[in-house]
């Protein structure tokens, strides 16, 4: 007579299971987090940082105080990406052109998407206060505060946000600056003055373009005018941005050489925004922004450049 074989059982498990993903949606969630983090606004921002800490340096150089606070800094910046696209999922939901984000897609969630943001920004701020020094750390904090508690609230509200967001857009550079070991001095200040303004013809473009979708989300990105009236504040910017763009030379950053391609530069930019209040149609708009594109990296390195050949 044969006896059944013993059934066998197995242990039960002391721990949590963990599934392994597949390398397919790993990836596609590592993708939804750097797209989360405007990686291509984050290295444009980063950018003015270098032109600022070359500039406070003085002349004494040093390069891994520099990648430290650009480290810093960029954490800083991915926070301010993640943490207003947060705010703006249901405003992004209703325009062609961010419906597609990771939040509003559902390729990230709200509460991965605030831990995220509030990782980066903490750990950004902490770095700086340690490793660079306290004034960059609070003008960290100070572009953190004003782009996502103000200027990213208020665009429903008025077109003033504009004018409220070129505050933290232009103090990159001001980091870069206080990292270095500069103050807030009239260096600090000119470099301000010249990110602020160029950023209002550049944003009044885009506002312009996209003004539809902005319209559908319900976003108060400019003022209710025409394309020529549009174009008009871009002219006033813009003819603004050439005596604020020499002030780098009145602060002796620069010599003439930068003197000279500011105003060509700003004459060039200039006469963009002219065409745009002429003619009120969306390609003068493009072309506004195609020589804010150009106009700011180009005289940013022939600043770099010229306050080098000074020092030399």
């Amino acid at each position: 007579m044969s006896s059944a074989a013993p059934e066998l059982t197995a242990p039960p498990l002391a721990g949590p299971v963990y599934v392994a993903l597949p390398r397919s949606v790993a990836m596609e969630r590592i993708r939804a987090y750097v797209e989360l983090s405007k990686p291509k606004i984050a290295v444009m921002g980063l950018f003015t940082v270098a032109v600022g800490f070359f500039l406070g340096s003085q002349g004494e150089w040093n390069g891994h105080r520099l990648l430290s606070a650009l480290f810093g800094v960029g954490l800083v910046a991915i926070s301010c990406s993640v943490l207003n696209q947060l705010i703006e999922r249901d405003t992004d939901r209703l325009m062609t052109r961010t419906a597609r984000r990771p939040l509003p897609s559902g390729r990230l969630t709200v509460q991965e998407s605030l831990a995220f943001g509030l990782a980066t920004g903490t750990m950004g701020l902490v770095w700086l206060a340690t490793q660079i020094n306290l004034l960059t750390a609070v003008l960290g904090l100070v572009t953190l505060l004003s782009y996502v508690g103000c200027y990213t609230p208020l665009k429903r509200w008025s077109s003033l946000s504009t004018v409220v967001g070129a505050i933290p857009g232009a103090l990159p550079p001001v980091l870069g600056w206080t990292a270095a070991g500069g103050s807030l001095d009239s260096g600090a200040f000119s470099l301000f003055v010249l990110l602020f303004l160029w950023q209002f013809p550049h944003f009044l473009a885009i506002a312009w373009l996209l003004r539809e979708q902005y319209s559908a989300a319900e976003l108060r990105m400019m003022p209710q005018l025409s394309g020529r009236g549009i174009g008009l504040l871009a002219v006033g910017y813009a003819l603004a941005l050439i005596p604020g763009s020499l002030l780098v030379r009145s602060s002796g950053l620069a010599g003439q050489f930068y003197t000279l391609t500011a105003i060509g530069f700003g004459a060039a930019y200039l006469w963009s925004a002219i065409e745009f209040a002429r003619q009120g149609t969306d390609a003068s708009a493009r072309r506004v922004l195609w020589a804010s594109f150009l106009y700011l990296p180009l005289l940013l390195a022939v600043l770099t450049l010229d306050h080098w050949r000074l020092l030399s």
